[in-house]
């Protein structure tokens, strides 16, 4: 068995579908999804559907990222900040409009039912943005900083990469896990068009919502998967650009 860790789709579904048959992604495989399935291109409500299907035949875990909080607090309570509606919100509106209210409340379920965070056996956190308790996770005062925090990565990238986790510099929240894998943080922002490692977290957003690709990751391997950028896909299209 395989651990697959998947980065922010943004309702690239074209993407998704690629990148899982580019990986030959089998039921045998354990998918670890970081979250962000909406806002960015015209197939999020389908994206979602196909993620309902998909963890009927594969083994998934699916995490929450900021965006599907949107979403949520959009169908339960009709929320719908200007912001949201800037970045990506609008066009998911159009999406759901166009669905019955069966297909509402299935997708309401999986959103409701999305995990903050999942640690594997190997003792590697998988989440959406990252946590400022230095307990861990668990401990985070405020639950939305799992899917909203930028400051796990940006500490990663600003540190000393000579230091070592016996160093009392060495950051405390990186101590907790053996690994860390984020999405979030579009990595266009550092020039990156790949899965990026700082201190022992992986960004595995490589801007699928911009002009990037999807990245699947092999966490035991570290092998990568990429679709074709995704605006390619989608070319009378914006996306969040």
């Amino acid at each position: 068995m395989r651990t697959l860790v998947i980065g922010d789709i943004h309702g690239g579904l074209i993407a998704l579908k690629q990148v899982l048959e580019r990986a030959q992604v089998t039921a045998e495989d354990r998918l670890i999804f970081l979250g962000d399935y909406v806002d960015g291109w015209s197939d999020s409500a389908a994206t979602v559907s196909f993620l309902i299907k998909l963890q009927s035949t594969h083994e998934c875990v699916f995490i929450r990222g900021n965006h599907d909080q949107l979403v949520q607090d959009y169908l339960e309570k009709n929320i719908k900040s200007p912001k949201w509606l800037e970045h990506g919100g609008a066009l998911t509106v159009e999406n759901y409009a166009k669905l019955s209210a069966e297909e509402i409340a299935q997708h309401l379920n999986f959103y409701q039912r999305l995990t903050s965070f999942h640690v594997d056996d190997k003792n590697r956190l998988f989440c959406h943005a990252g946590f400022t308790n230095l307990h861990g996770p668990s401990y985070e005062y405020f639950p939305r900083m799992l899917w909203w925090d930028r400051t796990l990565w940006e500490t990663a990238l600003a540190l000393n990469p000579a230091l070592t986790p016996e160093d009392e510099r060495y950051p405390e929240r990186f101590k907790l896990f053996d690994e860390i894998y984020i999405g979030h943080t579009p990595l266009y922002r550092i020039g990156a068009t790949v899965p990026c490692q700082a201190a022992n977290v992986w960004n595995m957003d490589t801007s699928a919502a911009y002009k990037g690709a999807l990245s699947i990751m092999d966490v035991d391997s570290k092998q990568v998967w990429q679709s074709d950028p995704v605006y390619t896909l989608y070319p009378t299209e914006n996306g969040r650009n």
